[in-house]
């Protein structure tokens, strides 16, 4: 029985709990239906969401009209919305399909923020299938075969066990009604392409195929637990963290076996494709500012690092300063770098020259624009103030301050470029080998 199998379903993967207050994504077809069915039956408490796309006319009307319908049957509330998907489409440079994804779940997550704590879907095994058939054949990783999960965050499957067959049986034994939407039948969108003719055509050589894919998508998941938690420990030990970039170091990186598989799996965080990892995998050979990018991020070759930053600091200049590294050209000027004993210390009083001690340094450096929230402690002070108030004390023109750059140590800064440097990297008098950057 379909009801006493979605309730265990949901007490084994702990889905949610029966006194949690439920979002149910209602289309009017035959899934969310009975999704709305099973939900009042085992007693959880439940409103509806409905999104008329407005993509078919008198149906799309008529889909609304029969969901405001399904609501008062049931006396639960209703959320409506209007959504131009075609003018968003072309708006935003995406498909129907994308838009429509997009629309439906900003809207669904404000209404989530301040009312029911889950969004339950109507997907099922059979959607599984054809999600990890299209992933398979656009290029995926493990992660795209092991399909859609019963939970993620705020959002629950809690059909993802049954098949379309047995949730249309259960819709004709409890006599429920539904709006059958004819586009499915259309193989104008990818998803319908797969489901009426891929499938069907592998079908007629393997009779089991959906349930056979059905099983391996469940393998998958588990493979899936130990195939992250190798790859996360890779992450640990490649990944350096400085604000809102990731810097990795190219020769670790090179070292790294399987590298394709773990390079990956790093920039499909940052929406890279699996198309341009070949590209990334050349960076590490390539000249010096070569990068690839995706539609939120750019990755950078400098020097012996790759660095991923957001695309919105893509005009900003990250230089790193490695441990030997003699001269520094930047868009700023030129910095020389020496190491030495304290016979090179001369106590300079001139701001272009910073005298560090060499204990406080961990490299590598960078070199970076200052940026708000930046904040050190000024020569001679023991308290921290911010860079901004210190540019402002010093009576720096507007233009100045956007040419000025910051030298970060384990990311605290040790230099105001040409201006001051900082406290903690002062040299003293048990000071026994200096840093000493002359800009």
């Amino acid at each position: 029985m379909l009801l006493t199998r979605f309730v265990r379903n949901i007490v084994e993967k702990r889905l949610f709990s029966p006194t949690d207050r439920l979002l149910l994504a209602v289309s009017g077809g035959v899934d969310s239906v009975v999704l709305c069915d099973l939900c009042r039956s085992a007693g959880f408490s439940f409103e509806i969401a409905h999104v008329n796309f407005q993509l078919r006319g008198e149906d799309s009307v008529l889909d609304e009209c029969f969901v405001k319908g399904l609501a008062e049957h049931y006396h639960v509330p209703i959320h409506l919305k209007k959504a131009d998907t075609a003018g968003y489409a072309e708006s935003h440079k995406v498909s129907v399909q994308v838009a429509a994804r997009q629309l439906r779940y900003q809207w669904f997550n404000e209404l989530l923020e301040n009312g029911p704590r889950y969004l339950l879907t109507a997907h099922h095994a059979d959607d599984n299938v054809e999600t990890v058939l299209m992933n398979f054949f656009r290029g995926t990783g493990i992660t795209g075969l092991r399909g859609m999960v019963a939970k993620h965050d705020n959002i629950v499957r809690p059909l993802l066990f049954a098949s379309k067959k047995e949730i249309i049986d259960h819709a004709k034994e409890k006599k429920l009604s539904w709006r059958e939407d004819i586009s499915n039948a259309s193989d104008k969108y990818s998803r319908n392409y797969f489901r009426n003719a891929v499938i069907p055509m592998v079908y007629k050589i393997f009779p089991e195929v959906e349930s056979n894919l059905a099983h391996n998508i469940s393998r998958f998941a588990e493979v899936e637990e130990l195939y992250l938690q190798a790859v996360d420990l890779h992450k640990k030990k490649l990944l350096e963290f400085k604000g809102n970039e990731v810097h990795i170091p190219v020769l670790k990186l090179k070292k790294i076996s399987p590298l394709h598989t773990v390079l990956f799996e790093v920039i499909n965080e940052f929406n890279f494709t699996s198309h341009q990892l070949n590209e990334v995998i050349h960076l590490l050979d390539g000249e010096q500012g070569s990068f690839v990018q995706s539609p939120t991020h750019r990755i950078i070759k400098n020097r012996n690092w790759l660095i991923i930053a957001p695309k919105e600091t893509e005009n900003a200049v990250h230089i790193i300063i490695g441990d030997g590294d003699k001269e520094v050209n930047f868009p700023g000027g030129v910095m020389k770098v020496e190491n030495g004993t304290s016979d090179l210390i001369h106590f300079a009083i001139d701001a272009q020259v910073a005298e560090l001690d060499h204990r406080r340094i961990k490299f590598p450096l960078l070199l970076r624009k200052w940026k708000a929230g930046d904040y050190f402690y000024p020569l001679g002070m023991k308290k921290k103030k911010k860079v901004s108030r210190f540019l402002i004390d010093q009576k720096l023109s507007r233009t100045d301050k956007e040419k000025l750059y910051v030298l970060e140590s384990d990311k605290k800064i040790c230099w105001v470029v040409g201006m001051r440097i900082d406290e903690r990297f002062k040299i003293t008098a048990s000071t026994t080998k200096v840093l000493k950057i002359s800009y």
